[in-house]
């Protein structure tokens, strides 16, 4: 029986029960519950795939639901719950969860994946003949990936983080592209399983991502930049500061660091919204730009 459990087999009708149909292969007899057959019309004699593993009693049964993980099949699973002193539970499709064992998640708990999480998992059975979910490994993924091209460049990606390390974060994106954020590209750790929004920041010769969590430069600085330009209008577009102010009076004025407001600062020179002179700032009109 164990070389069938977690598997899609194709089996034979040879009866029919109230609650049940008995299906049989090679001398093997499993039962297929009615509320797991999706025909209800099967009579001695049809052949049909089902797929095998325990029920919630513990019973080996059968399902027309076939999942796409398997014994030997990888396939992305969503968890549905966590226990820390056992693991993570995902939803492969069928009406029993699979639980990833706790002892291949990370040893810190708040990296361990949360509800709604995804995770790319394969099947194994135990000599107790029950189902494990296995976490895809490096080779699995770079098995399913495809090469990004150069165009990819800045871009935003979307993708799954599927292993972690110290010095960075793996994902797959959502079109196959393995990508890796660097430890200095991500404000906090990501966890197992959990969906990131990216930057493409280099496309390797391998055709895989460098990644970063962090927005580009005119994102981060815009509030800082918005706010100087509105000071800026609001005091008739000159102001006695500049990238060679007092940190002090920076902070008190702006409420920002010194290296933040000169930041902004060269992020709207760069964009010709200002010019500096002598200590002042001057605010460029839009309609004198060219």
């Amino acid at each position: 029986m164990i070389n069938m459990i977690g598997t899609a087999q194709m089996m034979t009708v040879i009866a029919k029960e109230e609650e049940y149909f008995m299906l049989e292969k090679r001398g093997v007899e499993v039962k297929l519950p009615l509320t797991n057959a999706s025909n209800l019309d099967l009579a001695v004699g049809d052949t049909e795939t089902v797929f095998i593993y325990r029920d919630y009693d513990h019973e080996v049964v059968a399902t027309t639901i076939i999942p796409k993980a398997q014994v030997g099949k990888f396939a992305w699973g969503t968890v549905t719950d966590v226990r820390k002193d056992l693991g993570v539970f995902v939803d492969i499709g069928i009406p029993k969860d699979v639980v990833v064992s706790m002892d291949d998640m990370p040893a810190l708990n708040h990296l361990w994946p949360k509800k709604n999480d995804r995770l790319m998992i394969m099947l194994r059975v135990d000599e107790k003949e029950r189902i494990w979910g296995v976490l895809g490994e490096e080779h699995d993924f770079k098995a399913i990936s495809t090469k990004a091209t150069q165009d990819m460049f800045n871009k935003n990606v979307t993708g799954t983080v599927y292993r972690l390390l110290k010095v960075g974060t793996f994902v797959i994106t959502e079109d196959g592209h393995i990508g890796f954020v660097h430890e200095t590209e991500r404000t906090s750790e990501p966890r197992l399983g959990q969906k990131l929004d990216a930057r493409v920041i280099a496309v390797k010769p391998d055709g895989t991502l460098n990644l970063s969590l962090r927005g580009r430069v005119h994102e981060v600085l815009g509030d800082d930049a918005e706010m100087i330009l509105t000071y800026l209008r609001s005091v008739g577009g000159k102001m006695a500061f500049s990238d060679k102010s007092d940190p002090d009076a920076i902070r008190a004025k702006f409420g920002v660091s010194k290296a933040q407001f000169k930041r902004a600062l060269g992020s709207l020179m760069k964009e010709r919204r200002i010019k500096q002179e002598d200590g002042f700032t001057y605010l460029i009109e839009e309609d004198s730009e060219k």
